[in-house]
């Protein structure tokens, strides 16, 4: 049965919405529902599938979509990611890995030359740098388990906007020009995203016809659609045609997994509770981790500098943890207990002074791992009070940049998540452990943290792009929210992230001023502008006491948030409460 739409909010940013509960149940339901994205048309296609009588796990593959669709360079059915779900009916917690998968030629020196050195081309660029994706399978499990709708009405909108195409904007140009190169080097992904091999002026449209017939026969025939039949045929013969290994097989073969989400309690009373991302996540493990260790101290009454350095201090030793112990669970024995254990965080504790940077090198553990930093995330929450934090990824802007021939699938890069030699670093300059190391039908490590945070009178639905500083970013913005700050706050709060190594607190510019630098410095941390700002961060709270939903799109890209009332029909609307104008 279609539902009505009441009122609807206007305009991008941070969005409000009143009102008493939608049905008579004695379970609390929020007045409204949410959406927050990194695209416009995306959010807007996720609230047209609720308008439809779909519910928040619809409303999200229409979103993600949406997202693959409009943002090629961060995510599409080409590549994987993480969903966090809570259903609402059943007070459970779930989490979806779709985690793009090694194939089955992969070996741990897949990526050495014969000098025994890592081949950086063949790990970032081209279909040998591609994971079997996982985000078709995501669509088609969302849709069959949780799901309201058909699959093909949450597709829908993606298919019309892959057919009618999309406009260029500056953002798109920038990511562009950071993989102009790549692009140009296979000719099917320089038809379809340059001009005549240009990077493409505002305004230029884009149009992706086979992938808008890729994805109506995802919607017609689910998961076969794109795992088995035509066009699984035509991306494996053209992954093999351009060098690469993938076989039917491994695409026939490739499954999401359900994992426990890792939870933790962030007040001893019990009355807030971290649900986060399990491994091949190392984001849920870690945020824990900073959480369990900042618990320990007053930092909310601590000064900047003071405060930076605290945080600074425990964001070394989590990411330590995470190139020491993380990898694929199914292949590598993960002592996640241990790691979110109040004893083993406070024994971290014990050579943390509050007056000097420790050094990383000190620590005794292995380099870091960093991926690529080009990611999107989406949270939705729905009037029933279910909701979904999703954070979806292809790599780098652009993944492989390379596309199937026609398929219009644009492939991950995500194998070079690996450690293709453990000591030995990746596209960022940062090396892993024995743990992430390439085996086939493996899941490289992550740090993509989809995350919600719950309380007697909140939830907090919260998750952002990029890289291995998404992990730091998730835990920025949930300090502000510990602190009571609104959700705007969350989002724009300027960030800054130590990675354990290299050994230096990187920042936005303008993150600190001159004397708090020069203080920063002298209790021995080092310093890195990044000379941008980063990040996309997407999230809702609904603050269950006043009954009010907020959202808010991170100001530094171009997405919005929208908070919706909608009830079905046959609610009497009537004896409803009406929405201040």
């Amino acid at each position: 049965m279609r539902p009505l739409t009441l009122l609807t909010t206007l305009g991008t940013g941070l969005l409000l919405s009143f009102g008493i509960q939608a049905d008579s149940s004695h379970r609390l339901q929020p007045s409204a529902a949410a959406i927050a994205s990194a695209h416009p048309l995306s959010t807007q296609a996720g609230m047209d599938v609720l308008d439809q009588g779909g519910n928040a796990f619809d409303a999200a593959i229409a979103v993600a979509a949406s997202l693959g669709v409009v943002e090629p360079y961060s995510a599409g059915i080409g590549g994987g990611g993480f969903w966090l779900l809570y259903l609402a009916d059943k007070d459970e917690y779930r989490f979806i890995d779709a985690r793009e998968m090694a194939p089955a030629a992969a070996h741990r020196d897949y990526y050495l030359d014969d000098n025994g050195n890592v081949d950086r081309d063949k790990a970032v660029n081209g279909p040998t740098a591609a994971g079997i994706p996982g985000q078709a399978a995501a669509f088609d499990y969302l849709a069959s388990q949780f799901g309201k709708l058909p699959l093909s009405a949450s597709l829908k909108a993606a298919i019309e906007q892959a057919k009618d195409g999309f406009p260029v904007d500056p953002h798109y140009r920038k990511l562009m020009g950071f993989r102009h190169k790549a692009v140009q080097r296979y000719p099917e992904s320089a038809r379809l995203f340059l001009d005549n091999n240009r990077i493409p002026e505002e305004g230029f449209i884009i149009r992706q016809t086979d992938l808008a017939d890729t994805l109506e026969a995802l919607a017609d025939q689910g998961r076969k659609g794109f795992y088995q039949g035509s066009v699984a045929s035509k991306m494996v013969n053209s992954v093999q045609k351009n060098g690469g290994d993938w076989t039917l097989d491994d695409l026939k073969n490739y499954r999401v997994v359900e994992r426990e989400p890792i939870q933790i309690e962030l007040r001893e009373d019990g009355s807030q509770t971290l649900i986060s991302a399990p491994p091949p996540s190392s984001g849920g493990i870690a945020i824990a981790q900073m959480l369990s260790m900042l618990s320990q101290y007053d930092w909310q009454s601590m000064g900047t500098v003071q405060q930076t350095h605290l945080i600074s201090e425990v964001m070394r030793r989590a990411y330590h943890d995470r190139a020491k112990y993380l990898g694929d669970p199914d292949f590598f024995d993960v002592p996640v207990d241990t790691l979110i254990s109040e004893q083993h965080n406070q024994n971290w504790l014990k050579g943390l002074s509050l007056e000097q940077a420790s050094n990383s090198l000190e620590l005794q553990g292995p380099k870091n791992v960093q991926e690529g930093f080009h990611t999107t995330h989406l949270s939705v929450i729905d009037q029933q009070g279910n909701m979904v934090s999703a954070t979806l990824s292809i790599n780098l802007p652009f993944g492989s940049a390379f596309t199937a021939e026609g398929t219009g699938v644009l492939l991950n890069n995500e194998m070079d998540d690996f450690s293709a030699k453990p000591g030995a670093p990746n596209a960022y300059g940062l090396v892993g452990a024995e743990a992430n190391a390439i085996a086939p039908g493996k899941r490289p490590l992550s740090s993509m943290s989809p995350s919600f945070v719950i309380s007697q009178n909140h939830n907090a639905i919260i998750g952002t792009p990029g890289g291995s500083r998404i992990i730091t970013m998730v835990m920025l913005g949930m300090l502000e929210h510990l602190q009571g700050k609104p959700v705007e706050d969350w989002v724009s709060r300027a960030r800054f992230h130590h990675q354990y190594l290299p050994d230096v607190i990187q920042h936005e510019p303008d993150t600190f001023t001159e004397e708090q630098k020069t203080r920063l410095q002298a209790m021995g941390h080092g310093l890195k502008d990044v000379g941008r700002r980063y990040g996309n961060m997407q999230a809702i709270l609904w603050n269950k006491k006043e009954n009010k939903v907020t959202a808010a799109s991170d100001p530094r890209g171009i997405g919005t948030a929208t908070v919706k009332r909608i009830w079905d029909r046959h609610y009497d609307i009537g004896q409803q409460e009406q929405p201040a104008q």
